[in-house]
C-alpha cells in the first residue's frame, strides 16, 4: 500500500505526487465521508464533501462516495466493492465516529489486510482520516468528542487506532484552523503520556511508498 496523508482538505504542495502514485491505475477513488456522520447541518456537510470531491476530480480522478453505513455487518460485500478502486480517500471530521463506522462495516480489518499484503492501492485522506491510522486515539479526545454515537449508544467508544502507523498524527498543528488550539493540548497530552507522534501543519503531507 501507499499512503498520502494530509493535515487539511487540500493536498499541500504535493498534489502532483498523488497523481504520480496512481499513474498506472484507473483513477477511481472511493470517497469515505463517515467521519461527519454526526453532522446536523447537512447543507454545510454536502458543500464540504463537494469541495473535497472537486479537488480530486481536478486531478483527473473519478470519485464515488462510499458510505460505510451501507455495509454495516456486510464486510464481504464492502471488500468486493473496494476491489474497483485505486484510491481510498478518507475525509476529516470526528475520528471516534469514523472508528465506529470502520469497525461496524469491517473496513478496519479490510484495510489492515491490505496493509499486510502490500496491496497496490493508495490510502489518502486528511485530519480524522489520517488520525485513525495510528496506534491510539488518546490525545485526539481533546479535539474530537469521543462520546459521539450516531450509530447508537450501544456501541462503545473505540480508543484504538488501526495501528498501521506506529505513531499518532496530530493534524492542524500551529495552523489557521479552529481546532489548532485544542491540538496544542493534544500534543501536550501525547508528550506527557509518552505517545509517539508526528505533528502536521495544514499544507504539510506525509507520503509513504
Amino acid at each position: 500500500m501507499k499512503y498520502f496523508l494530509s493535515s487539511s482538505f487540500n493536498f499541500g504542495t504535493e498534489e502532483l505526487r498523488l497523481k504520480e502514485m496512481t499513474a498506472k491505475g484507473n483513477k477511481h477513488v472511493a470517497f469515505i465521508h463517515n467521519a461527519l456522520d454526526l453532522a446536523t447541518d447537512l447543507e454545510r456537510k454536502n458543500k464540504s464533501d463537494a469541495m473535497s470531491i472537486s479537488d480530486l476530480e481536478r486531478l483527473g480522478f473519478n470519485v464515488d462516495i462510499l458510505d460505510l453505513k451501507q455495509y454495516f455487518n456486510s464486510s464481504k460485500e464492502l471488500e468486493e466493492k473496494l476491489e474497483h478502486y485505486d484510491v481510498i480517500w478518507v475525509r476529516g471530521g470526528n475520528t471516534f465516529v469514523l472508528a465506529q463506522a470502520m469497525k461496524l462495516s469491517g473496513f478496519d480489518e479490510i484495510i489492515k489486510k491490505y496493509h499486510r499484503d502490500s496491496k497496490n492501492i493508495v490510502y489518502g485522506g486528511y485530519s480524522a482520516g489520517i488520525c485513525i491510522l495510528g496506534p491510539t486515539l488518546k490525545g485526539i479526545h481533546l479535539v474530537d468528542d469521543p462520546n459521539q454515537k450516531p450509530y447508537g449508544d450501544q456501541h462503545p467508544t473505540i480508543w484504538e487506532g488501526l495501528n498501521i502507523l506506529n505513531y499518532a498524527i496530530a493534524p492542524h498543528y500551529k495552523s489557521d484552523h479552529k481546532e489548532s488550539e485544542d491540538m496544542d493540548k493534544a500534543v501536550e497530552y501525547m508528550i506527557n503520556n509518552k505517545i509517539l507522534f508526528k505533528a502536521l501543519r495544514d499544507g504539510e503531507v506525509i507520503i509513504i511508498e
